[in-house]
């Protein structure tokens, strides 16, 4: 059965029981739809008490409070806000350029300051409510922008107090460096259908923990008779069962009832620990109230969008922004997410809460809730001490996505709910509300792309604004948004990157959102595909489709506003107050319209998936080379290097030809590790020759030590930043202008960067 098309399900009576169940929130969201409706077509029917309510709140945008006045005095103090607040923030990055305490909560105080500021001013004076079509409009746009607003101040909440836990580590791991802690540790690596040969790489990494007290389990969830063979000649453990209900929460119970260890890791099928993974994690669980400790997950391959842009080694996987941002904010608070790989737990703690939690897809994260709410301590440790696959593709991408969203937002039909479930507090609930309101703003992120249309062809103003409140108001809470927006995030993303980002799937995850508030359980569990390769570019036109027709629009939308607000300024020496209106709000059509066709462009092009030549990763590790060809030895550095083969420059001129298909012997000096090969290229690089080697033959010993040097260095994974703004922008117009799949001469093998150490 294909990868692609394979979605787990729960057993059909529960299935159809839930499916069939009308939930509270769902009957809460028509009822809120049906009451929009009626007030809608109430207004646009002309109904009297109606048109006089927002007649009346019309009045009050047209006469704001003094203290949202612009000044009036030639506009010289226009930029004074901006220059002041950017002035600030500058000043406490410069002296604190990684956020500490003291910098991180007066940055949040000043974000939160602009932020209160923008939103006074949105709410009290732009409103455009003069008839409905403008109103309903306008009142739209308002709502669209609260729910990113709001999604934006919970998390800055959760930024007043960051927490590392690296010296508690050191202190924590003493114990179990000197055998003093040393509880038994079952290791558990639930598949269903990926390759073979990621699971091999695994198996090995977590054979490799540098701990004696452990047993590692293949929980294989599809009952293949490859896996049973791979567990058998790796040497570990191997589950499967009947049936695959549950999905991977079915598969990891089922496992944890027929194993003992005191403390249970589990690591998807991808993913590869490092080897002081338990040194750094088990000392934790010496303090009993302990639960669960995650640990930063990070990835040994460019995710999708990188990879589709030539960005390989500049933009930082999204997963790992959540990990090092979003993670370390929210520990102190005891809000951290189990992310369902690369976390430990403690057995008696899980069989407490009854195990991992089948309610809902995203078992990890609704387990970390349940301990929590039973008083036990879920931490976050950020280290990356292991290392997994990103998705390989945008269709991949889109998989993983759609699932988080329906597991997150399923949190609002089931008993395991962080609003309601007793045991939380107050920040806990935060954390879960935050969770549900950030998929939910996939829903503005659409309705932002569309507005312009309404500048455009439906002549309405969405935002009632003179230019020099725009200055005043909109250009501080822009820009200051902006300027801290990579500080706050410890350089793993920039704002414009972010954004492009959600432009992505807003249209799939917009839908898929409404579709889960109707039917949370229609949908089963689908698994991300794994170990793709191909050697061609290829297209995803259904993602694409939405964003095609809205970039023709968005140009129509462009070059008509752009006419007019050219016309009516040449044909109106001076205009009168509506007038200015009409230009100003037309003015900031035709701008938004070059936004969203910015960012549009650039998403058309991560829609074209670039060729993958590999199913094996590529590393820029420098390891010294003996190559021995026949009863010549040729000495040489490593420049990439994978578990199929290795790229070598050597250091010395040949002196005799060296073609392809010839047999070689290759030793990584540093590892006394002998392997055989065949060439498979050379060429010229720099004066030097570069010579690509395939291994030959490679026995299991051997394959051990390639995945150990590969994969499982303690330290190996190092923080990735991404380019400031600036930058960012400079390297996406670079991108527009030359995209990747009209420049590239050949499909290139690009490593990715780790520690040569």
């Amino acid at each position: 059965m294909s990868e692609s098309n394979f979605s787990y399900k729960p057993s059909k009576t529960r299935f159809d029981k839930r499916v069939k169940q009308l939930h509270t929130a769902t009957l809460v969201l028509l009822g809120i739809i049906f009451l929009s409706a009626i007030v809608v077509v109430g207004w646009f029917a002309g109904e009297e008490r109606l048109s006089e309510i927002f007649a009346q709140i019309h009045d009050w945008q047209m006469y704001p409070p003094m203290w949202l006045k612009v000044p009036t005095n030639q506009g010289k103090y226009l930029l004074l806000p901006t220059i002041g607040f950017l002035l600030a923030v500058f000043v406490v990055m410069k002296i604190s350029p990684q956020p500490r305490v003291w910098s991180q909560r007066l940055v949040v105080v000043i974000l939160i300051i602009v932020t209160l500021r923008y939103v006074l001013w949105r709410s009290l004076s732009t409103l455009n409510l003069i008839d409905p079509l403008n109103g309903v409009f306008s009142l739209g746009l308002f709502f669209a922008e609260m729910l990113v607003i709001v999604n934006s101040i919970i998390q800055l909440l959760f930024m007043f107090h960051i927490k590392e836990r690296h010296q508690e580590a050191d202190a924590k791991s003493l114990a179990v460096v000197r055998g003093i802690f040393l509880p038994s540790v079952d290791v558990l690596i639930p598949t269903y259908n990926e390759p073979v040969f990621i699971l091999r790489r695994t198996i090995i990494g977590c054979q490799a923990l540098d701990y004696t007290n452990k047993k590692i389990y293949l929980l294989d969830d599809n009952n293949r008779p490859e896996m049973k063979y791979l567990a058998k000649e790796l040497g570990c453990y191997y589950i499967t069962r009947c049936d695959n209900s549950y999905a991977k929460a079915g598969n990891l119970n089922n496992a944890i009832a027929q194993t003992n260890g005191k403390l249970i890791v589990v690591f998807d099928a991808d993913f590869v620990p490092t080897k002081n993974f338990l040194i750094r994690t088990v000392g934790f669980f010496q303090d009993k109230k302990i639960g669960l400790i995650q640990t930063q997950q990070s990835f040994y391959n460019s995710d999708p969008i990188a990879r589709n842009l030539s960005l390989e080694n500049v933009l930082t996987p999204e997963g790992e922004v959540f990990h090092r941002q979003i993670q370390t904010s929210r520990d102190p608070s005891g809000s951290a997410i189990c992310s369902g790989t690369s976390f430990v737990v403690r057995r008696s703690a899980l069989e407490e809460i009854g195990g991992f939690v089948t309610e809902s897809l995203s078992e990890d994260y609704f387990t970390g809730i349940r301990l929590s709410a039973q008083g036990y301590r879920l931490i976050y440790l950020n280290e990356k001490l292991s290392a997994g696959l990103a998705p390989e593709n945008i269709a991949a991408y889109a998989t993983q996505r759609l699932r988080w969203e329906q597991g997150t937002v399923q949190a609002l039909f089931i008993k395991t709910n962080p609003l309601k479930i007793p045991g939380l507090n107050f920040m806990q609930r935060l954390a879960g509300l935050g969770g549900v309101v950030y998929w939910c703003s996939n829903i503005s992120r659409i309705y932002f792309l569309l507005i312009p249309l309404a500048y455009s062809f439906l002549d309405v103003i969405p935002i009632n604004s003179t230019p020099e409140e725009l200055i005043f108001f909109l250009l501080p809470y822009y820009l200051v948004t902006i300027a801290t927006f990579s500080w706050l995030n410890y350089r793993s993303s920039s704002a414009f990157v972010s954004d492009i980002y959600s432009l992505i799937l807003c249209f799939p995850l917009a839908i898929n959102l409404i579709q889960v508030m109707i039917y949370p359980f229609a949908k089963g569990f689908k698994v991300t595909p794994k170990g793709l390769a191909n050697n061609r570019y290829s297209f995803n036109w259904n993602l694409a489709l939405p964003l095609v027709i809205l970039f023709i629009v968005n140009a129509v939308t462009f070059w008509r506003n752009l006419g007019i607000c050219i016309y009516q300024a040449w044909c109106y020496a001076t205009v009168s107050p509506e007038t200015a209106q009409q230009i100003t709000g037309i003015s900031l059509g035709w701008l938004w319209s070059i936004y969203n066709l910015i960012l549009i462009s650039i998403t058309l092009l991560i829609l074209l998936d670039a060729p993958k030549a590999d199913m094996y990763e590529w590393f820029d590790l420098q390891r010294v080379i003996q190559l021995k060809v026949g009863e010549d030895n040729l000495w040489g550095v490593t420049k990439m290097i994978s578990e199929g083969g290795a790229e070598i420059a050597l250091t010395q001129k040949s002196p005799f030809d060296l073609f392809p298909h010839q047999p070689i012997d290759v030793e990584i000096v540093e590892e006394n590790l002998q392997l055989a090969g065949e060439i498979v290229h050379t060429t010229i690089k720099d004066d030097f020759l570069i010579v690509r080697v395939s291994f030959k033959s490679v026995s299991l010993n051997q394959y051990r030590r390639l995945v150990e040097m590969l994969f499982c260095r303690p330290g190996q994974w190092k923080h990735q930043n991404t380019p400031g703004e600036l930058y960012s922008l400079f390297l996406l117009f670079k991108i527009l202008l030359k995209p990747r799949i009209l420049f590239d001469k050949k499909v290139e093998i690009i490593p990715m960067k780790v520690s040569n150490v």
